[in-house]
This record gives C-alpha cells, sequence and structure tokens, in this order.
C-alpha cells in the first residue's frame, strides 16, 4: 500500500543523518543543565530558609528587623538590574510563547541571563522569610536554560523555540517537585496544548530526563511521604471532602483574585503609595509577615512544607501541629503579602501548605477521623483552585504523596474546587501575562492608530 512507512529507507535516513542527532543530543544536554538549574535553585533556597529559621530561633524579634529590610534589597535589586526576574515565573514563560511577543522582547522575560538572576532573588526571597515557593520559579529558571540551547542548534532541526520554552517550563516543574509526571501534564494543560508530532518525543524525553536530575539528587522519594488511605472508604470521605474541596475553591479562588489585583493596582492609597515607592512598600509588607512570623511561630511564612509534614505526622490531628484557622488566616495573609511586595516567588509551594491548614481544619471542626486522608485532597484541592489546572494538581499532589489510591477522589476535589475559584477569579497566570504584554502591544496600537 502506497504512504507506508519504509523501514529501511527511515533506518537509513536516520543513521546518515549526523546533525540530527548532534540537535537531539544538544536539547538533551540542555536538559540536563536545566534539572541542574533547579537543583540549584533548590539547594540555595533550602540553605537560605535554614539560616532564616535559624536567625528566628536566635532572637525572637529578628523578623521584624531582618525581614523587612532583605525583602526591600531583594526588590530594589531586581527592579535595578533584572526586572524581568520578578514575579511567579510562570507568567513571564506565558508571554514568551505568546506568538504576539516580539522576538526581540523575549530576552526580558526569558534567558540564561534571567534564570541566573531568578535562582538569587528567590534565594533572597527565601532568607527574609517570606511566604514564597521556589517551583513557580523553577519553571523560568528552567526555560531560560532551555531556550539558550537554540544558538547551538542547526535551522533544520525542526524544533522551535516555542517548544524549547514548553520543554524548559514542564522540566522546572519536573524536576522541582520530583514529578516528571506532572511535568508532562504541566505542559500540555498550562503552558501549551500542541507539540509538533516530529518533536514530541523528544521534548518529553527532555522534560523526563531533567525530572530525573532532580530525582539523582535527592533520592527517589516522596516530598510527604505516603499518605495512607487503609480502612478509608469512599463514603467516609464524601460529605468532608465536598466541603475541603468548596472551602479550599472558595480561598484560593479570594487569594488569586487579591494577587490579581495588586498585580494589576487598583485606585487605592495603597496602590499608589507602591507605584510610588515601591522599595518602601516592599519593606512595609515584610514588617508585616515578620509580624506574623513572630505571632505564628514560624510555622506561617516561608514555603510551609515543614508544617505540612507535621500535620501529616500529626495524622491530621490540627491541635497538635497548629492553631485551627488562627494558621489559615496567617498563611493567607503571609502568601499575599509576599507577592505583592513584589519579590520573585511562586505560589505553588504556599498553595499546598494552605490547602493541608483548610483541610485540617475542616477535620477539627467536623471531629473526622481521617485527617491524613482530608490533607492530600485539601492540598490538591487549593493548588488547583489558586493555578486553576486541576488535573496537574492532582498529579503533583498524587506524586508527592503516593496517594495512587486517592486517585478519583484528588481528581473530584481539584476539578470542584477550580470550578469554584473560576466564578470567584479570572486564571491566574494568564491573566497575568496578558497584563505583561500590554507595555508590549501599546507602541503598535499606537502606531497603527497614529494618522499617516
Amino acid at each position: 500500500m502506497k504512504g507506508e512507512p519504509d523501514f529501511l529507507q527511515n533506518l537509513r535516513a536516520e543513521i546518515g543523518s549526523g546533525r540530527h542527532w548532534l540537535d537531539r543530543v544538544t536539547v538533551l544536554v540542555y536538559a540536563v543543565l536545566a534539572g541542574l538549574a533547579v537543583v540549584a535553585l533548590t539547594v540555595l533556597a533550602d540553605a537560605a530558609t535554614a539560616f532564616y529559621n535559624g536567625l528566628r530561633q536566635l532572637a525572637w524579634w529578628a523578623p521584624l528587623v531582618w525581614t523587612p529590610a532583605v525583602t526591600a534589597s531583594v526588590v530594589w535589586a531586581v527592579r535595578r538590574w533584572a526586572p524581568g526576574a520578578g514575579g511567579s515565573g510562570v507568567p513571564q514563560v506565558l508571554v514568551a510563547l505568546d506568538p504576539a511577543t516580539p522576538i526581540a522582547a523575549r530576552s526580558r522575560f526569558v534567558s540564561l541571563k534571567v534564570s541566573i538572576a531568578k535562582v538569587l532573588a528567590v534565594s533572597g526571597a527565601q532568607l527574609a522569610g517570606l511566604s514564597v515557593g521556589r517551583q513557580g520559579p523553577s519553571v523560568q529558571v528552567a526555560a531560560g536554560v532551555m531556550l539558550h540551547a537554540r544558538r547551538w542548534l542547526s535551522p533544520g532541526s525542526g524544533i522551535s523555540d516555542r517548544e524549547l520554552l514548553v520543554a524548559g517550563g514542564a522540566a522546572g516543574i519536573a524536576a522541582a517537585f520530583n514529578t516528571p509526571l506532572g511535568g508532562i501534564v504541566f505542559a500540555i494543560e498550562e503552558l501549551s496544548r500542541r507539540i509538533t508530532e516530529r518533536s514530541s518525543g523528544l521534548m518529553l524525553t527532555a522534560i523526563v530526563i531533567a525530572g530525573l536530575v532532580a530525582v539523582s539528587a535527592f533520592g527517589n522519594l516522596s516530598t510527604f511521604g505516603r499518605v495512607s488511605t487503609a480502612g478509608v472508604s469512599w463514603w467516609a470521605l464524601l460529605g468532608p471532602g465536598l466541603l475541603v474541596a468548596i472551602a479550599c475553591g472558595l480561598i484560593g479562588g479570594l487569594l488569586s483574585r487579591l494577587m490579581l489585583a495588586s498585580f494589576r493596582g487598583t485606585p487605592d492609597r495603597f496602590c499608589a503609595y507602591r507605584r510610588k515607592r515601591p522599595v518602601a512598600f516592599a519593606a512595609l509588607c515584610g514588617l508585616v509577615v515578620g509580624v506574623i512570623a513572630v505571632v505564628s511561630g514560624g510555622s506561617a511564612v516561608g514555603v510551609g512544607h515543614e508544617h505540612t509534614r507535621a500535620l501529616l505526622d500529626a495524622g491530621g490531628d490540627a491541635t497538635a501541629a497548629h492553631q485551627p484557622l488562627v494558621f489559615t488566616f496567617l498563611k493567607f495573609t503571609a502568601s499575599w503579602l509576599s507577592a505583592w511586595a513584589g519579590v520573585p516567588g511562586g505560589v505553588f509551594g504556599p498553595s499546598l501548605s494552605l490547602g493541608a491548614g483548610v483541610a485540617a481544619d475542616v477535620a477539627w471542626l467536623l471531629g473526622s477521623p481521617h485527617g491524613t486522608a482530608l490533607i492530600a485532597l485539601g492540598m490538591c484541592a487549593l493548588l488547583a483552585a489558586v493555578t486553576q489546572a486541576p488535573i496537574t494538581a492532582m498529579i503533583i499532589v498524587m506524586e508527592m504523596t503516593e496517594g495512587h489510591s486517592m486517585v478519583l477522589s484528588l481528581i473530584a476535589c481539584a476539578l470542584l474546587a477550580s470550578l469554584v475559584s473560576r466564578m470567584i477569579s479570572r486564571p491566574l497566570y494568564s491573566t497575568m501575562a496578558q497584563l505583561m504584554m500590554r507595555p508590549l502591544r501599546e507602541p503598535a496600537d499606537e502606531g497603527a492608530s497614529a494618522p499617516r
């Protein structure tokens, strides 16, 4: 039959095409470098967090001075030397992926220089003790590294800049969470809905390799251990799980809406002061976060993984790990103010911690004996509510907790929480990307409307 593949001819073409093999090796080498960049970010951020915790234990009042000072310094340095390194990192990659973005302007958002600045800036935010994560920034860091491979690829490689950015961003998620499957789903659901058939296998291989680099560095261990659901029936989780999903959807949607309002700016005196004196405003936000650190004993600041592990180890007993309801309010406030301050940092990590706190509070209020399972559902639900990417949230939490037996419960909570969040807020990352695109489009619009 005509049109069927010719095995021998295709084999000769593959073997004889040395340049194509060189291009493939180049992409895979850069995938390793992208994974190493995320590993470096992880090591520096963890070291910064450890230093902050030691300083906080040395003097209870240290966050009141240290946090505002370091926050202001980070914001000043980013605005002075690397404006593109601010924010989460995911919207910047979406801007670079937008076909309307001029090629000359792409380096403002994604480049090797921006990746290096992002690593240092996020480590500085962790050093300040702010409620920010490193997973979102890992997307921008890895994407900048992968895009640098373009200069070594041949014109006929068939690998576009878009595919390099998608593979790099997804590799960042895979390496940051130790979840290669989560990175692949993130690439499909959030970054791009199409990868050309010719290079899809190569891009997926690059994502997996970056994830394996992180696994080699930190071990093939789930971040929060194995969540045991033995003896927990589906009906036992139905009522509490439904309440967790709705509560996380409301809280995540509100947090997303506040972050968008803070990013866009509103006609109030706070946003006006932020526009006029951004460094001083960052110091004020840092001062409030410092107060929260003192009040909560440090549990409501930082990424929050330690607090989540404590809740899981306590079997979901909220009173044994934190103050019910109080932690949720303080973590919510700290995460919002950290983003409003303008420091580089992600929302993935704080969302997981906040979702765990909400679920523990629900288990405490209802007296449910299944607090551990509800915490896993809460982590998934709030991450889905903030990002409005339910499949990615489900895969990430499933891999981080080895909760394969809870797949149906996790996806149900993620879908419901994402639906509730969409009723409150527009999608966080895509809306931020649209706002970032406005200054790039305005000159073209003015030129088109100007008289000849």
